[in-house]
C-alpha cells in the first residue's frame, strides 16, 4: 500500500460516520482511528459531531510464538529482513527485521551467538533484537561464514539496518 491510498482511507475515514478503519495484507496491517477527544471537552457530544484527527497505526510483521530464552526471559522468534548481496564480491547481509536494542549473546556471561569466522546455517540463532520488552531471536536464513559483525553488543538498531556480513 503506498502514501496516496493511505491519504484517501484518511479522507474516505474523516467523510464517514466509522470510527476505526483496519485494513490487512499479507504482513502489511494499518488502522485508522478517528479521535473524539477534545470536543467533549467544549460540552459537544460525540454523537454530535463527524470529523476529528485520524490516528494512524502501523503494525510490525508479525512474531511467530513465544519461545524460552535461557536467564528466565521471554522471547519470539524472528526472521531478518531479506539479505542482499553487498557491493563487495558475493558477500550477503543480515539486516535487522525491527527496531530495538541488538544483543550478541543471551547473557552478559553468556558466549556470543556468532563470532567472526563461525559457519552459519538457515535457522542458526546470531543475535537478539530486544524490542519492548520482548527479546527476539533473529535466525540467519543463509548459510556461510560470518565475515564481519556490523554492530556493536546492547547498541540500539533500526528496522533493515545490516548486523552481519555473511560469505555464502
Amino acid at each position: 500500500m503506498d502514501f496516496k491510498q493511505i491519504q484517501e482511507l484518511v479522507r474516505l475515514v474523516n467523510k464517514s460516520s466509522i470510527s476505526e478503519l483496519s485494513i490487512e495484507q499479507d504482513k502489511f496491517k494499518i488502522t485508522i482511528k478517528r479521535e473524539h477527544t477534545g470536543m467533549i471537552s467544549q460540552g459537544i457530544a460525540p454523537e454530535q459531531y463527524r470529523s476529528a484527527i485520524p490516528v494512524i497505526q502501523q503494525a510490525a510483521p508479525a512474531l511467530s510464538t513465544p519461545v524460552p530464552v535461557p536467564q528466565g526471559e521471554t522471547a519470539a522468534s524472528a526472521q531478518p529482513a531479506v539479505e542482499e548481496p553487498s557491493s563487495k564480491s558475493n558477500q550477503v547481509i543480515i539486516k535487522s527485521p525491527m527496531i530495538g536494542t541488538f544483543y550478541r549473546s543471551s547473557g552478559p556471561d553468556k558466549p556470543a551467538f556468532v563470532n567472526v569466522g563461525d559457519e552459519v546455517a538457515p535457522g542458526k540463532v546470531v543475535c537478539i533484537i530486544e524490542a519492548m520488552k520482548l527479546f527476539n531471536e533473529i535466525e540467519s536464513e543463509v548459510s556461510g561464514k560470518i565475515v564481519k559483525v556490523l554492530v556493536e553488543d546492547a547498541s540500539p538498531v533500526e528496522y533493515d539496518q545490516p548486523l552481519f556480513l555473511v560469505e555464502p
